[in-house]
């Protein structure tokens, strides 16, 4: 008898499950979820103008973000400023430089003559007595006065000069025009004629230097 009612049993939950089955498999059929897109409309490119960016004031564009930061720069006084002009020279006493070194003349009137052919401007010139040898103790103590200086802001000529001429001293220096740069202190030049001149060709005459000189240094001349 106990047999025959767990058959039953058996039977009664079978038919229970395979209900439950059948009930799960309609609503699997019925309720499947349909697939959604992941657009649902045609994706938009961003522009510059739609990314944003958080700052300490709220949200604003990146746009704007940029152009308030350059106007910022461009009011920015040091850029107004003057920059100053880095000068090169090299100096010597000026009976060395003037009367003595004799190829000296000849290198500068060649260089002055080919800036001309070319219509370049001068950037080279003669400086006797210079101011600036005033920021050189160093130098100054080492020289014969009155003393005479090739200025140029070409660094790579002076320093070729600086090895054609040989007994000279060289620097560099900085000033915000080119007044104060060739400024000088007046001084008037005479050197001794040799009593016996032996060269094949003349001595040059004296003042063959002031073509060289800077601009309204003549004038101001002793």
């Amino acid at each position: 008898m106990l047999v025959a009612s767990a058959a039953t049993l058996n039977s009664a939950s079978m038919a229970a499950l395979s209900a439950t089955v059948a009930t799960h498999s309609g609503r699997s059929r019925l309720q499947r979820p349909q697939s959604v897109p992941l657009w649902s409309a045609p994706p938009q490119t961003l522009t510059k103008r739609n990314i944003i960016s958080t700052t300490s004031n709220g949200w604003e564009t990146a746009t704007s973000v940029k152009t308030a930061v350059a106007a910022v720069d461009s009011s920015d006084p040091a850029e107004k400023q003057q920059t100053s002009t880095r000068y090169y020279f090299v100096v010597a006493n000026a009976k060395f430089m003037l009367d003595e070194e004799e190829h000296f003349q000849e290198q500068l009137s060649e260089r002055l003559r080919y800036y001309g052919e070319r219509d370049k401007e001068q950037d080279f010139w003669l400086v006797i007595e210079p101011k600036f040898l005033d920021k050189f103790p160093n130098i100054t103590k080492r020289l014969k006065r009155p003393a005479v200086a090739l200025v140029s802001t070409n660094g790579p000529w002076i320093t070729f000069m600086k090895l054609r001429l040989d007994r000279v001293l060289t620097e560099s220096y900085e000033a915000d025009s080119l007044e104060d740069a060739l400024a000088s202190n007046p001084v008037k030049l005479e050197f001794e004629k040799p009593e016996n001149w032996v060269a094949p060709y003349p001595k040059y005459e004296s003042g063959w230097w002031e073509p060289f000189l800077p601009p309204g240094s003549q004038k101001s001349k002793p």
